[in-house]
């Protein structure tokens, strides 16, 4: 885990980032005078009325306070107890949700499948759903997907296409944690309706705390019929927001306007240009393509202890879903990161790893 001293400038996750200028200046504006409570205002009708033009349809939006009861509560919408998930071993709602999943769907069984580069296949699909049929295996229901993935990379449409193929023909729903979906839309240069709803994707949970608002996601239903009673599920959990305007009317400051995708493309210029500058430092090179915005380096425990000496912030994964292994360090890119940054980052990586080295 990063050092407890006050780091430079911390490359651990994308959530150090401040607010974006267009998410403070539209809480600002949403800060003056009153205005109804618990989503009766104008600021959530705006919000939700922009994410449903960014998709191009016509869909059912909520906002929650986190990621955590985005994709618990959405998987809820869509299970029974005993049903399963399927996921990459190394998905989110595995390894860092503390068991949300299990518990908003009263004990909802989560299934993993492996994948190179943290992505699920349709053959891992198939051989799961077939493994077995009878009444004391717990059906899976769901199949979830993380874009960009835990590992940094991405789906293609074409490769959405075929999982929503495979769920169609085993009546499963396809759930997409899109934690850092920006980052996808801004890699792919496709329109957001071709990685979600076209490609076969039910709901989405879309992020924006990544994306440079202070807190907040949105659980978009491309499938209107599993959000039912949703807005009941959100008030039990304690995700219903009371001034809902404060989580809303970020998502308009960022949306109205594109700079959802221009922060979004800069935090992945930046992780491509540390890989660049990366690439040039003797025996380090990136543990996984990098596609998004994070770059994953294995590092000598040596040099990963000399760059936090020296105040850079960043994760270890080490034993993460089975892909990962000794020395495995994150490095995520932001809409605040600076080319200052990743060239002082990387300069003292080149100096850190030759004084190991010597």
């Amino acid at each position: 885990m990063p050092s407890s001293e006050p780091s430079r400038y911390t490359f651990a996750s994308d959530n150090c980032a401040g607010i974006c200028p267009e998410a403070w200046e539209a809480m600002e504006k949403a800060n003056r005078g009153f205005a109804p409570g618990y989503g009766d205002d104008e600021w959530t009708q705006k919000a939700s009325d922009l994410i449903r033009e960014v998709f191009e349809t016509d869909c059912d939006v909520f906002f929650t306070f986190n990621g955590t009861a985005a994709n618990s509560l959405s998987l809820a919408s869509m299970c029974r107890s005993y049903h399963s998930v399927l996921c990459h071993e190394a998905a989110h709602i595995e390894t860092d949700e503390c068991g949300a999943p299990e518990f908003f769907t009263n004990g909802t069984k989560i299934l993993l499948l492996p994948g190179e580069n943290g992505r699920v296949f349709p053959p891992a699909i198939e051989r799961m759903v077939r493994r077995r049929s009878d009444i004391h295996y717990p059906k899976p229901r769901v199949v979830s997907v993380t874009q960009p993935t835990e590992l940094g990379t991405i789906y293609s449409p074409e490769e959405l296409q075929a999982i929503a193929a495979l769920c169609r023909d085993f009546d499963l729903r396809l759930h997409m944690d899109g934690a850092r979906f920006a980052n996808a839309v801004a890699a792919l240069g496709v329109t957001p309706k071709e990685i979600t709803w076209q490609a076969g994707v039910d709901v989405l949970c879309l992020g924006g705390a990544k994306n440079g608002l202070a807190v907040g996601e949105a659980v978009v239903f491309f499938h209107k019929d599993l959000a039912r009673e949703f807005d009941f599920r959100c008030k039990q959990a304690g995700q219903l927001a009371s001034k809902m305007r404060y989580l809303a009317a970020p998502w308009a400051g960022i949306l109205e306007n594109g700079a959802w995708l221009r922060h979004a493309a800069h935090a992945n210029a930046m992780a491509a240009e540390l890989a660049r500058r990366i690439s040039e430092i003797p025996k380090i090179e990136p543990a996984y393509p990098v596609q998004a915005n994070a770059v994953f380096l294995h590092l000598p425990p040596e040099t990963a202890a000399d760059l936090r000496a020296r105040g850079w912030g960043f994760y270890d994964f080490i034993g993460r879903g089975g892909e990962s292994g000794p020395g495995l360090c994150r490095f995520m890119c932001s809409w605040d990161t600076s080319p200052e940054d990743v060239a002082d980052l990387a300069g003292d990586m080149a100096e850190c790893v030759a004084s190991c080295r010597g």
